[in-house]
């Protein structure tokens, strides 16, 4: 029977600077749904790739004195070691500076104007080269500014061809209302008040202010404009209008495209638009996730809060990492990083969960019983809450897995593995060993244990692709053993199964040991880049108060439940928040630097005892606390997700 097939793709990586840890969520999770749908039976195609063209990369390659295509080469290259480090298993990589994707390009931007869709116009607006977007003045943040990474704009006027947006307007909307394209739905209300409703506005699609990108054939000097160029990689990667694959009428459309919230709109809205005007299929789902965060701000090279993922897999493997990011990371919202946080979670699902059960169980087969398990046994107490559980576990990962939901597949998962040494402690095999009666009953319920691993494992074997082989050598567990049918059944390894004693899976980690290893590590590294002024000069201190004074001020820790934007305002937020004293209302001017859903579910440090005041007429019981940043923005001062509402700072 032909293998059903499954296409993922991640966006195209835009190769400005090295990789850090915020670029691998996307590709890990990718990867891990590939996996399974791999293990699943599926004939699976999946994408990734680096997006080179545009200004931003020919500037960079000036400064550097070589050419755009060398800057590129290079980082690729490091793209690519960082994917193979972290076991990703992609089937094709696409470089928009292939001669293919190049090829089906120009007969889109072709096609698209021969159909009426582009023209030919003049721009006259704001332009942000970070982003690579043209704003109008309306959509500038409060300060003037980008409104995706609030960096400064400048004013651009140039001959340029344009694609009519607007009469796909009422098919995207019912695209992003009526069905689950888009996961989280949450995400569509945003997209469609703040975009589709005030009017689609014809997209720029290509520039001849620079020379690096993909020439247009019938109009010497356009270059064709980031979004038609990178968009179209999901379906040149499968030869569509190009000699290079024939994979196109088997993949497309896409079961999966999966983005970070920052080009949602591109995918949400500009893709679908592109793709209607071709008269293609659209893409089954499109899974929004959130940023991993550095002390409440999204990792960024420039902010100096990146996280190198060679360092942390060097001293934890990948496979700790590719675990911590998945689990931290709810689909939808943003996960908050930091090396205590990852140290933690390492030690308490995979030390003291996984890898404790691991080691206990085979350790008490190979001292009990010298390794292989007696035939006879003998049922017992606890033994099918166990059992029940295990064999239920593969039906739970696949309705989270379709979802996208991985880090809910993998606590499902590790409830499992709780519940295995919960069964330990239950069954007390210690006390069973003692007693040569017993045996059969010990027999049972290390079998029990192995094939509980078994299962687990198999499921974690594409979210740990490295480690599980390792676990299944030491259950001995056999390739057949730990497939995808087998995961879904209890009893499948040999009665008389054999363990082998081997290394600890997981080794614990001394925390505080390890954090100021880390320190130095970062500190080594940070050396250079502290000598360097990053033109932020602090407000002057304020003049001295006693502590008296000070102890006026009522600073308490609250949970944000609730968050939307002032109607009639640009920069308020409305934010109900639990203070463990029944709730307030507060409003603060946050919004050019904070989305709703960017700070829904996050605990926040407020004054409690401020004065109420009306904001455009909305009133304010408090005041969020934030700080400066050498940029001029707002940054959120975020306490320790643990601390309890209403638990006051002193």
């Amino acid at each position: 029977m032909e293998k059903k097939p499954f296409y993922i793709t991640t966006p195209i990586y835009y190769p400005s600077g090295n990789p850090h840890i915020g670029h691998c969520y996307t590709t890990v999770a990718c990867d891990s749904i590939a996996r399974y749908r791999r293990m699943q039976g599926y004939d699976v195609m999946f994408l990734t790739g680096t997006d080179e063209h545009g200004l931003k990369i020919e500037q960079k390659a000036a400064e550097k004195g070589v050419t755009p295509k060398e800057y590129v080469d290079e980082i690729v290259k490091t793209f690519k070691k960082l994917w193979s480090y972290m076991n990703i298993s992609y089937d094709r990589y696409i470089r928009t500076t292939d001669d293919y994707h190049v090829e089906t390009v120009q007969k889109i931007f072709k096609a698209l104007y021969d159909k009426g869709y582009i023209y030919k116009g003049e721009y006259k607006g704001k332009y942000c080269t970070p982003c690579e977007s043209f704003w109008t003045e309306s959509q500038l943040d409060e300060n003037g500014c980008c409104p995706e990474c609030h960096r400064e704009v400048t004013e651009a006027k140039e001959e340029a061809y344009f694609f009519k947006m607007s009469p796909f307007a009422d098919r995207i909307e019912k695209l992003l209302t009526e069905t689950d394209y888009l996961q989280p739905k949450t995400r569509a209300t945003e997209l469609v008040n703040n975009f589709i409703k005030p009017g689609l506005e014809d997209l720029c699609v290509s520039r001849t202010t620079f020379k690096w990108g993909i020439p247009v054939t019938f109009d010497e000097g356009h270059v064709v404009y980031v979004w038609i160029d990178a968009l179209s990689n999901y379906i040149s990667a499968l030869g569509y209008w190009n000699g290079e694959y024939n994979d196109f009428d088997k993949f497309w459309p896409a079961d999966v495209h999966m983005v970070a919230k920052d080009i949602m709109r591109f995918h949400a809205i500009i893709w679908p638009a592109m793709l209607m005007a071709l008269e293609l299929p659209l893409p089954k789902h499109l899974a929004v996730h959130g940023w991993i965060t550095f002390n409440g701000q999204k990792m960024s090279k420039s902010l100096g809060n990146v996280v190198d993922p060679f360092i942390l897999g060097e001293r934890y493997g990948a496979d700790s990492i590719r675990y911590h990011i998945l689990r931290e990371m709810a689909l939808g919202a943003d996960s908050s990083f930091s090396n205590e946080i990852m140290i933690n979670r390492i030690n308490s699902d995979l030390a003291n969960g996984l890898g404790n059960l691991v080691s206990r169980t085979v350790t008490m087969a190979d001292k009990y019983f010298g390794g292989t398990l007696p035939e006879e046994r003998e049922t017992g107490e606890f033994d099918d809450e166990l059992i029940a559980e295990a064999s239920a576990l593969r039906g739970k990962v696949d309705e989270f897995m379709d979802k996208t939901q991985l880090n809910n597949a993998l606590a499902e998962i590790f409830k499992v593995v709780s519940r295995a040494n919960k069964y330990i402690d239950e069954t007390a095999p210690w006390i069973l060993g003692k007693d040569e009666s017993k045996k059969a009953r010990l027999a049972a319920v290390l079998y029990n244990l192995l094939d509980t691993i078994r299962i687990v494992s198999s499921l974690l074997s594409c979210f740990m692709p490295a480690t599980m082989p390792k676990v299944w050598e030491q259950i001995g567990a056999g390739n057949d053993d730990v497939t995808y049918e087998n995961a879904g059944k209890f009893g499948v390894l040999p009665a008389n199964v054999t363990v082998h004693r081997g290394e600890i899976i997981f080794p614990r980690i001394d925390v505080d040991k390890e954090i100021e290893e880390l320190n130095k590590i970062i500190g080594n590294k940070a050396e250079p880049e502290a000598e360097k002024d990053d033109g932020f000069e602090p407000v002057p201190v304020a003049d001295e108060i006693t502590i008296d004074d000070f102890a006026k001020v009522d600073l308490r820790v609250a949970l944000v439940k609730e968050c939307e934007k002032v109607k009639k305002s640009k920069k308020l937020l409305c934010l109900q928040l639990d203070d463990g004293m029944g709730g307030r209302q507060v409003v603060s001017g946050i919004a050019q630097w904070y989305k709703p859903e960017d700070l829904i579910g996050k605990k926040v440090i407020i004054v409690a005892n401020l004065k109420p005041v009306k904001l455009c007429g909305v009133e304010s019981n408090g005041m969020i606390c934030a700080a400066d940043t050498p940029d001029g923005a707002a940054s959120v001062v975020f306490p320790d997700q643990s601390l309890p509402c209403g638990a006051k700072l002193r």
